[in-house]
């Protein structure tokens, strides 16, 4: 019975920071020729083109097969052939709906909200999640970062939130808002963990803007190893948030250290023949040889660090070279992972484990920067929601070994919290219970 628990997550969201709705394409570096819906909650009416019919109210128990014919859709529920149609789409009946998403030979996926598949230029599927914002956000958390103390994903719920709305636009040319990958942000699965909801819904409102209130740029990575980049080191522009920092926090975490052997022929080469380097001149070949970086630095030998660490598959470009002459090999001894500008997320783990605020966490790594709070949404409710959530946490773990059908009464109150609110009641903790209010028709 661990499905109720799981509708949770979206009844939370749906009072989010906004109302707006997000379109994702999925499985977006996939060849899609072949995908399996199945149903995990709720009902949806199965569309065409213009709005028709093709099925209404499929729901658990169906199996819905699409495959790409000669440009269109090709439907098939349960074996039985429904047409063919220039697109498909999976309208929720409900709030409380979820897909399963089985593509040939990838992995599962569950996802809420709509879902519309038509045919890509390339005659293979395309397929989108049209969802509540917040949802989409609550996603991207628990596919970006991990952790286990929920003021982390409220930090990465915060950036994350702020780079989408300031890129609510990146691919409405391909007709929708984000892809799932890091190309965007990582949007692998619905979110299901009680503690990142919880963390997601304490960020309600909030985004990063500059002295002038505008929203900010918010790249992250991994790891910083030490010392966060300059933004104008890794791309083109010097933007006054996005300078190098001391960084700390991302010492003796998971990605903080790598290695990485290089034969000598093989390192002196590449700068010969891709950078026309004199390797046989003395000074060039002991610089390329006994590179180090105590602190971050921009090239070697006028090459850019970061063309190499591109052309070598390195983790990042804070690394040292090592020469072993007995051996002739190199050694790059490295520093982190990813590109270094703005917020390391170990480094954010690591200032939350240590009592730093989610807020000074943010100015630590965004420099000159606050958080904005929007006071439209609507935060009584917002606020009696990770109450309630904060209470299954604890139940969690109070209870490691207890059913979680014995957990689901919690439920019943973040339903009731949502009739009344739909009623335009107030909420009172303390008025009688009765039967008719922890009813739901699923």
């Amino acid at each position: 019975m661990k499905r109720p628990l799981l509708i949770l997550c979206f009844l939370l969201l749906a009072f989010g920071a906004s109302a707006d709705r997000v379109k994702v394409r999925l499985f977006s570096t996939n060849t899609i020729d072949l995908i399996n819906i199945s149903f995990d909650l709720g009902y949806y009416d199965l569309m065409g083109e213009g709005g028709s019919t093709i099925e209404a109210a499929v729901g658990d128990g169906k199996s819905v097969e699409l495959i790409p014919k000669e440009g269109l859709v090709h439907v098939s529920i349960d074996g039985y052939d429904y047409g063919s149609h220039r697109q498909v789409t999976f309208q929720a009946t409900d709030t409380a709906c979820i897909l399963c998403l089985n593509p040939r030979n990838i992995k599962q996926r569950t996802y809420e909200g709509d879902l519309i598949v038509s045919v890509a230029k390339n005659g293979k599927l395309l397929i989108i999640n049209d969802v509540e914002f917040e949802t989409y956000i609550a996603g991207v958390v628990q596919s970006e970062i991990y952790g286990d103390q929920t003021d982390i994903f409220r930090v990465q719920a915060i950036i994350s939130r702020t780079w989408a709305m300031k890129n609510i636009n990146k691919h409405k040319a391909d007709g929708y808002n984000f892809c799932d990958q890091v190309h965007c942000q990582a949007y692998l699965n619905r979110c299901v963990r009680p503690d990142i909801m919880l963390g997601t819904m304490q960020s309600a409102g909030m985004t990063i803007v500059d002295a002038d209130g505008h929203l900010i740029d918010t790249p992250f990575h991994s790891n910083s190893g030490g010392q966060t980049a300059n933004s104008e080191d890794v791309w083109r522009s010097a933007l006054p948030y996005l300078r190098s920092v001391p960084d700390t926090f991302s010492y003796r975490m998971r990605q903080s250290e790598w290695v990485k052997v290089v034969n000598e022929d093989k390192w002196l080469n590449y700068f010969a023949s891709k950078h026309k380097l004199d390797i046989h001149n003395d000074s060039i070949r002991r610089a390329l040889l006994s590179f180090a970086q105590p602190t971050r630095k921009v090239r070697l030998c006028g090459v850019p660090l970061t063309r190499i660490r591109t052309d070598f598959q390195l983790k990042s470009t804070f690394f040292s070279v090592i020469y072993d002459a007995a051996t002739h090999r190199v050694t790059l001894s490295g520093h982190g992972f990813g590109h270094g500008v703005g917020l390391s997320q170990e480094g954010t783990i690591r200032m939350v484990h240590l009592g730093y605020a989610y807020d000074s966490i943010i100015r630590h790594y965004y420099t000159g920067s606050r958080i904005a709070y929007d006071e439209s949404h609507p935060h009584t409710y917002v606020e009696n929601y990770i109450k309630q959530i904060a209470q299954i946490i604890e139940e969690d773990k109070n209870a490691a070994t207890q059913k979680a059908s014995k957990k689901d009464d919690w439920l019943g109150r973040l339903f009731r919290l949502r009739d009344r609110e739909e009623r335009e009641e107030v909420y009172d903790p303390n008025a009688e219970e009765l039967d008719e209010d922890w009813r739901y028709d699923w």
